[in-house]
């Protein structure tokens, strides 16, 4: 800082006062997922870091890209988890293209540790939905390869790949975090772990309990409001909240929680983090 002037160094150090506490609960960090243009709220209500999209991320102009990631190393915030990694490019069927696939993580991820990344979220139904009448065992062990060299991908960047169960109503594979554990184990690669996502469990009518079952390989959480997909807010929205976040704390869970979700900074973001932050406590 020493080629700032004395009075750069005040307002920087009164504009980084006014900001929120950061709001880490334990050993659990919040986050919330959005797209690049909302930075700025998550900086400004407290979360501890910010999730976007690889996919989106990777559509950037270097020029756009330069300027986001000057934004956000020069916040206390960084994005420390990304989602949606991949959109346009098929794992599964008859047209994986590896060399297309490899070629895209490689500068993805770059992109993504600069700005701060340690965990990618693998859900991406587009790019994992077995076509109709294509062979589910060969499918799966499509998936497999691709998770093998997205981990080598990743690991050269020293970033998680994390497989992400979702809902049968957006993919018709892998859909529990039974599913998503028994893949790791399969893949078995210290690169490629897996997250749980709340509001698919819920969907899915998952016990809580694979939070147990998957604790050494399970790097992040993402969170929602079961009823209508929203940001949570009060501890008598749904009944299972109080078993999921008493596991949560039993197991240890040290890691990112994300809320992804329907809801505004504005009308959402101060009851959530409060809610968190009880439940967490």
């Amino acid at each position: 800082m020493k080629n700032l002037s004395r009075r750069e160094i005040l307002l920087s150090l009164g504009a980084a006062a006014a900001l929120p506490a950061l709001a880490k609960t334990g050993n659990v960090e919040l986050g919330v997922c959005g797209s690049i243009e909302n930075f700025d709220k998550a900086l400004n209500y407290g979360f501890d870091y910010y999730e976007p999209a690889v996919a989106a991320l990777s559509t950037l102009s270097d020029q756009d890209f330069s300027n986001f990631s000057k934004k956000v190393l020069g916040s206390r915030l960084r994005c420390k988890r990304f989602n949606s990694f991949i959109r346009t490019l098929m794992v599964v069927g008859p047209k994986v293209d590896k060399d297309a696939l490899t070629a895209y993580m490689k500068s993805s991820l770059d992109r993504c540790r600069e700005l701060g990344a340690s965990v990618i979220a693998w859900g991406s139904a587009g790019s994992r939905n077995v076509p109709e009448g294509y062979s589910r065992d060969t499918a799966w062990e499509q998936i497999k390869t691709f998770l093998s060299y997205a981990g080598d991908v990743a690991g050269d960047r020293n970033l998680i790949v994390a497989i992400e169960p979702l809902r049968k109503q957006e993919s018709n594979i892998i859909n529990t975090g039974a599913e998503a554990l028994r893949l790791v184990h399969e893949v078995n690669h210290p690169h490629v772990k897996m997250i749980i996502d709340y509001y698919h469990l819920r969907v899915e009518k998952e016990d809580p309990d694979i939070l147990r079952k998957g604790r050494e390989h399970i790097v992040h959480l993402h969170f929602a409001n079961p009823a209508g997909r929203r940001w949570p807010h009060s501890e008598d929205e749904d009944p299972v909240y109080a078993e999921f976040f008493k596991t949560v704390k039993e197991v240890g869970y040290r890691g990112g929680l994300s809320i992804e979700g329907n809801g505004t900074f504005e009308a959402d973001a101060t009851a959530s983090l409060d809610f968190f932050k009880r439940e967490l406590s």
